[in-house]
């Protein structure tokens, strides 16, 4: 006699990612201050130099939140199957972190030279750009779909298009965004000599 087995759900480290970024996203929506307090300001990060990684898990809206963690989801698993949770962490946490040094840097520069504002940075996308960015190396032949494209696209052509096309959008931390894509497909070509080294 065959039983079936039913494994449940497994709390992975991306389930736990988007189960947090959730929490805190309604916690902004009921205490709007916590996006101040955790949301990072080139200005004001010294004193709060929590907000480097805090600033991360909070977003501006459901748009933002949504499409930020179906990302994370599918580049997300798809990396932690090649690499590892713990690898997939670093370059989750590494993208990000580089990200908004990216941010602080490049804006403060840009202050100087150009009087833009300084205003603060929040979300996932420096993070998700960089699980983008070590794919690219990793697989630089895999397609996706991308909407509303009817048909499959290379996937570093679905990041680079779409780091371009974000960086046009007003009040968007491009800057983020582009230190994260560096940390991603630096840490990808790593992963990828590894690769080659081991099979």
């Amino acid at each position: 006699m065959r039983y079936r087995t039913y494994q449940g759900f497994r709390l992975t480290p991306i389930w736990f990612l988007i189960i947090l970024n959730l929490i805190i996203f309604i916690a902004t929506l009921i205490f709007p201050e916590l996006t101040r307090l955790f949301g990072l300001h080139p200005i004001t990060f010294l004193r709060y130099p929590w907000t480097i990684v805090t600033s991360m898990f909070v977003h501006a809206g459901l748009w933002h939140i949504t499409a930020n963690m179906l990302t994370l989801y599918f580049f997300g698993t798809y990396l932690s199957r090649l690499v590892g949770d713990r690898r997939f962490l670093i370059t989750y946490f590494g993208g990000g972190i580089l990200g908004n040094v990216f941010f602080i840097v490049l804006s403060i520069i840009l202050f100087i030279l150009l009087g833009s504002p300084l205003s603060p940075a929040i979300g996932a996308s420096g993070a998700v750009f960089a699980l983008g960015g070590a794919l690219t190396m990793m697989r630089p032949r895999l397609t996706v779909f991308v909407f509303p494209i009817p048909a499959p696209i290379p996937l570093w052509a679905a990041v680079i298009g779409g780091f371009l096309i974000l960086s046009f959008i007003p009040f968007v931390a491009w800057e983020a965004h582009l230190g994260g894509l560096v940390f991603g497909l630096i840490i990808g070509y790593f992963f990828r000599k590894r690769e080659r080294h081991f099979f």
